[in-house]
């Protein structure tokens, strides 16, 4: 079979289990909408109290994963079992009034409705159904839990699949750019949606463009640094760990035990909220320097000062021609 070049915008291509190449439908050139089951339909327990629905349109859509385990079974009635559990778990252990998360993705390709209304305010286009999936962030997102955990294996192609067919579909409908599809770690100090899923958002973006004939920017966001991590982006972090109180912290570019809890003194100390991956029961990122942190740990500099963060902004500079440091550049110079 020989594929046009139309066909490679419409289609993605899988190695089947034989090893030839396979045409996998991933979403329509018009962001048709995708079967998206309800939560009557999967069986949902009732909200403790009534949801609240915004008049106006989101303005992120956001990935997540569930951290849970990569499940095989692939099967419609598995995608509904997955939507009681993490209902379940947010409202028995969360104490929150429904699911977080707006829709849920399963391995195998599977929509499902997360919190009451979300699928009402979706097809509407003009509203948005407030979750409870990014801290500080939920009037501003719709969240999509994709099952499973991504921090070293790849996605399946069916949930890919339907992945890139449901933004798109979003998108489309409240009329979001492609620059604006997010995972969870650039609102918070998280992994979600793992290092894996989070490394192909780009690609995600360039085909929900696609999709939509819009051109694609890719945004700069926080780096996540964590236990493991080694560099100059830790070795600066620690430089301005020192300067915000933990001055025993050796600033030696490694993220150990001791750099983790300076990063947790120092969330309780600016009253920072710890946000991690909310489908999880297990996940321990209290530790984790990400986007939730690095605003309030950075600050201008001169680069003449004699500061732990004039260290922090030296050990990351590359052009020495450059005497300050506002606020504004630490991003780019942690992505250097």
């Amino acid at each position: 079979m020989t594929l046009t070049r139309r066909d490679l915008l419409r289609t993605s291509i899988a190695v089947g289990a034989a090893g030839a190449a396979l045409p996998v439908f991933t979403a329509t050139a018009n962001a048709a909408a995708p079967v998206i089951a309800s939560c009557q339909t999967w069986g949902a327990r009732e909200p403790r109290a009534a949801v609240e629905v915004l008049d106006r349109r989101p303005t992120y859509i956001v990935v997540h994963h569930t951290a849970g385990p990569n499940s095989g079974d692939l099967s419609l009635e598995h995608a509904y079992a997955i939507s009681r559990s993490i209902q379940d778990h947010h409202m028995d252990n969360n104490g929150w009034i429904d699911s977080g998360q707006q829709l849920t993705n399963s391995r195998g390709g599977h929509v499902t409705e997360g919190r009451h209304r979300s699928l009402e305010a979706l097809r509407d286009g003009t509203r948005h159904l407030m979750g409870a999936n990014v801290g500080d962030h939920n009037s501003e997102v719709i969240g999509i839990e994709n099952e499973g955990l991504y921090t070293s294996v790849d996605v399946p192609a069916r949930l890919w699949n339907s992945l890139v067919g449901l933004v798109a579909y979003i998108a489309r409908q409240y009329d979001i750019a492609p620059s604006e599809i997010r995972g969870h770690r650039d609102f918070n100090s998280t992994e979600c949606p793992g290092g894996v899923l989070y490394g192909r958002l780009p690609e995600l973006r360039t085909a929900v463009g696609g999709v939509l004939g819009r051109a694609v920017a890719h945004p700069q966001t926080w780096p996540l640094l964590k236990p493991g991590d080694t560099g100059d982006r830790v070795k600066a972090a620690q430089h301005l760990l020192r300067e915000r109180g933990s001055r025993d912290l050796p600033a030696d570019g490694v993220f150990g035990a001791a750099t983790a809890a300076a990063v947790r003194r120092f969330g309780d100390a600016a009253g920072l909220r710890s946000d991690p991956c909310y489908a999880s029961r297990v996940a321990d990122e209290s530790g984790f320097l990400g986007a939730g942190a690095w605003p309030a740990l950075i600050r201008p500099v001169e680069l003449s000062e004699a500061s732990e963060a004039a260290a922090a902004a030296r050990t990351l500079l590359r052009d020495r021609s450059l005497t300050r440091v506002e606020s504004r550049d630490w991003r780019t110079l942690l992505n250097g």
